[in-house]
């Protein structure tokens, strides 16, 4: 490969999304209604006044709560908070025909020809990982501009890159035609791929920090007091976190200076690692703790993890399905970097310590709130919790089985989670509440969005062909090979427990009659077909890895060891 096609492979994935962007907040919008499609401009109605519409026809149409003594009912049921505040915007559905996408005579109007824009980036992204796999497999890692493309980095762009493209293809009506909303999620996304590609870990810092101010807008899209509240508890959260990370980065740059490593290659992740032997052990010791606390708070584990059911529950779905399938992963590969360093200045005995720690402490919580959780926007999120606790103990194990199927978990879960929270937004508005106990009958009043939901909850339970079971299983056998059955058999336990949970409550909303009689609703092709393909993909990697089985074990031995 030519140095010029490295260039653009290894700057496209970070400049298209930026430059989309900067497209949209230019002022390019799609002007797309539900279905899509625009409407001619003397039917354009502002952005503000169909808000205003939304929570008008929700207040008069949602289900209401009988007052006081079976007086008149009061609000309509918030669907972040399971509470009732008036003007929500969730309008429920009365049957299949309120349940449809644009309206009358939306299929006579012209198609606006920006609709697909919003594909661009992830495609992007996905197109370059692709190209950059072979290449790096073949021979090995490639450099410039300050953006390297090594195994691991190229196997979570190509998470990125697919769970991107599973939440812009189905972006829902609300966000079509935000282009504010555009503008973010593009730059998000441009964040992501520069903290995946960044060689030099003071940029992955400061990717990752700029993730925090992007999200923090995102969750509070809505602009009400939940979402509000939870963009804030957001960034507060995680701004204590990643304070955190900054200055164990800070203590790593000291060792590294006192060590004799250049100042212009300090902080450089390959120059690191091939002398993190020459750091100082107690300066070492010191930052790897910090850094995990910090990025953990990103990768929403325990104890800074409180921001999470918050945000997942209050932010649009497509943004939740890039939070918890991307952006908890990428803070979490960020945290591996500094594994290997810490592994091999200390040893792995520190940082198996650490994470097996964060590990149990998250998975007992994420179990225990399952178990009294009454949210299905929130449960997923508890389950976010659950798998990256997993995650973090197949990097507590080592070595390289341990690490493979932590890698392959991480993918698995991106896009189970991705389809999971995209069908959890169809099920808001289609019932106009997230209480599971107000959910019944969803299999038979809208059959493709429960087989949908059904099918993400059953892969994010670990159960076969899905991908996340090949991972447990990897990782239980990694474990009972490391000598760690002991904390194996606690992760068992309590992953029984949520396993319960989550199964018993996703079965409540499914099965039983409809809640009122009407023709089924229809889910349309173009936010069906990209989610029945990432639960195939998903599926895929339970059975094989194919031509991705090189470019995994060169990732593992990155992480793990070989």
């Amino acid at each position: 490969m030519t140095h010029s096609t490295t260039c653009v492979l290894l700057t496209a994935p970070v400049g298209v999304p930026f430059a989309v962007s900067a497209l949209y907040a230019a002022g390019v919008r799609p002007a797309a209604t539900a279905a899509g499609t625009v409407r001619p401009p003397a039917q354009r109605v502002p952005a503000e006044r169909a808000h205003a519409a939304a929570g008008m026809a929700a207040a008069h149409r949602a289900p209401r709560r009988p007052g006081p003594g079976g007086g008149p009912a009061t609000g309509v049921r918030h669907p972040g908070r399971g509470r009732d505040v008036p003007g929500s915007g969730a309008e429920p559905s009365r049957g299949g025909a309120a349940y449809r996408y644009g309206g009358e005579g939306a299929g006579q109007e012209r198609p606006h020809p920006l609709t697909h824009l919003a594909l661009l980036s992830p495609l992007t992204v996905l197109a370059c990982a692709v190209a950059l796999a072979r290449t790096v497999t073949r021979h090995g890692p490639v450099a410039a501009y300050g953006l390297r493309a090594d195994a691991l980095s190229v196997w979570m762009l190509l998470t990125v890159g697919a769970v991107a493209v599973l939440a812009c293809a189905a972006s829902g009506p609300e966000a079509r035609t935000a282009r504010r909303y555009h503008a973010l999620v593009h730059a998000f996304l441009g964040t992501l791929a520069t903290a995946v590609l960044a060689a030099n870990l003071g940029i992955v810092w400061i990717a990752i920090e700029a993730t925090t101010i992007l999200t923090a807008f995102l969750v509070g899209h809505r602009r009400t007091r939940a979402s509000v509240e939870a963009a804030w508890k957001y960034v507060l959260i995680c701004s204590a976190g990643i304070a955190l990370a900054f200055l164990g980065t800070v203590l790593l740059y000291y060792a590294a200076r006192r060590a004799g490593i250049p100042e212009a290659s300090a902080l450089d992740w390959p120059a690191l690692a091939a002398r993190a032997g020459e750091l100082d052990p107690a300066v070492t010791r010191l930052g790897t703790g910090l850094i995990v606390l910090g990025f953990g708070a990103k990768a929403g584990l325990a104890p800074l993890h409180a921001w999470l059911p918050d945000a997942y529950g209050q932010a649009p779905a497509p943004v939740s399905a890039l939070m918890s399938g991307v952006l908890s992963a990428v803070a979490f590969t960020a945290l591996l970097r500094y594994k290997v360093i810490a592994d091999a200045a200390l040893g792995p005995g520190w940082t198996r310590a650490l994470l097996t720690a964060t590990a149990l402490l998250t998975l007992a919580l994420a179990a225990a709130l399952l178990l009294a959780q009454r949210d299905h926007q929130r449960m997923l999120a508890y389950s976010s919790m659950e798998h990256m606790s997993l995650i973090a103990l197949g990097a507590a194990v080592g070595g390289p089985l341990a690490a493979s199927a932590m890698l392959l978990h991480i993918t698995g879960h991106g896009l189970a989670k991705a389809v999971a929270f995209r069908t959890a937004g169809h099920v808001l508005r289609l019932r106009g509440t997230s209480r599971i106990g107000r959910v019944r009958g969803l299999l038979a009043q809208a059959p493709g969005v429960g087989a949908l939901f059904a099918l993400a909850v059953l892969a994010l339970l670990g159960l076969p062909p899905f991908g996340l079971f090949a991972a447990e299983l990897g990782l239980v056998r990694a474990g009972f090979a490391a000598g760690m059955g002991a904390v194996i058999g606690i992760a068992l336990l309590l992953l029984l427990v949520a396993f319960a949970a989550l199964g018993a409550r996703t079965a409540r909303m499914l099965l039983g009659p409809p809640p009122l009689p009407g023709p089924p609703a229809r889910l349309p092709a173009s936010e069906a077909i990209p989610l029945a393909g990432g639960l195939l993909l998903c599926a895929a990697l339970g059975v094989t890895t194919g031509p991705l089985t090189g470019l995994l074990a060169d990732a593992a031995a990155i992480v793990g060891g070989r």
